[in-house]
C-alpha cells in the first residue's frame, strides 16, 4: 500500500505559531523514539486542510521535509473550536519493526437502508501493531442489516487479526439496530387509554 507523500518545511522556532498562521501556515511537529529529537514543521493552510478532509488520526501517510522522507502516522490535530482554524498538527514517526499506538476508523454506510434505528457505540478501535499491520478504516455496509442486529468487536473478521493488540475488550459492542417503535402503535394504545 502506498503512502501519500506530503512535503512540508522546517519551521524556525523563532517564529511564533500564532504569527505563522496569520501568514498562511499550521505548525506542527513529527516526534518518535527513532527521531534523535523532534522535528519541527509547517505546511502551507490550504495542504493542511486537505490532508485533514481525506485522513484522519492513526492515518500513515509519509512526510518529505528537506529531501529526507519519514513514514509517519497523524497523531493529534488541534482545531480553534471558534474558527475551526487548524491550529496545530502532530505527527508520530513510525519504525519497521516498533509496535506503535494508533486507532481504526469504523465507517458505517448505508445506515439509511435499514429498517431499524442505529445506535453507534464504538467507532475509533485502539489498538497497537508494527506499521506494515496497521489499519487506517474498516467500512461497513448496513445495507440489509436486520433490526436486533448487535455487532461486537469480535464479530469484525480484521480486528481479529493476530497482528494488531487490541486495547478494548472483544465484547465491547461496536453498534447495533434496535427495533423501530411504530408511532401509530403508541398513538392507538394512548386513544384506548382515554377511553377507558
Amino acid at each position: 500500500m502506498d503512502m501519500d507523500i506530503i512535503k512540508v518545511d522546517k519551521r524556525a522556532l523563532s517564529v511564533k505559531p500564532k504569527k505563522l498562521r496569520r501568514e498562511g501556515w499550521v505548525p506542527g511537529v513529527v516526534f518518535g523514539k527513532s527521531l534523535e529529537e523532534s522535528i519541527p514543521v509547517q505546511m502551507k493552510e490550504q495542504e493542511a486542510r486537505k490532508l485533514i478532509r481525506e485522513k484522519r488520526e492513526g492515518s500513515k501517510i509519509e512526510l518529505e521535509i528537506e529531501g529526507d522522507r519519514y513514514p509517519v502516522q497523524i497523531k493529534e490535530k488541534v482545531c480553534s473550536m471558534l474558527t475551526n482554524e487548524i491550529e496545530h498538527i502532530s505527527f508520530q514517526a513510525l519504525k519497521r519493526g516498533e509496535r506503535v499506538n494508533s486507532v481504526i476508523h469504523i465507517v458505517l454506510v448505508n445506515d439509511d437502508k435499514i429498517s431499524g434505528i442505529l445506535e453507534r457505540m464504538l467507532l475509533e478501535i485502539p489498538y497497537s501493531s508494527l506499521p506494515r499491520d496497521m489499519i487506517d478504516t474498516i467500512t461497513i455496509d448496513l445495507d440489509g442489516v436486520k433490526p436486533g442486529t448487535v455487532v461486537m468487536v469480535r464479530d469484525i473478521p480484521e480486528l481479529m487479526s493476530d497482528k494488531l493488540e487490541l486495547k478494548v475488550d472483544p465484547e465491547s459492542i461496536v453498534y447495533r439496530i434496535n427495533e423501530r417503535r411504530h408511532a401509530t402503535a403508541a398513538a392507538e394504545s394512548g386513544e384506548a387509554e382515554t377511553e377507558v
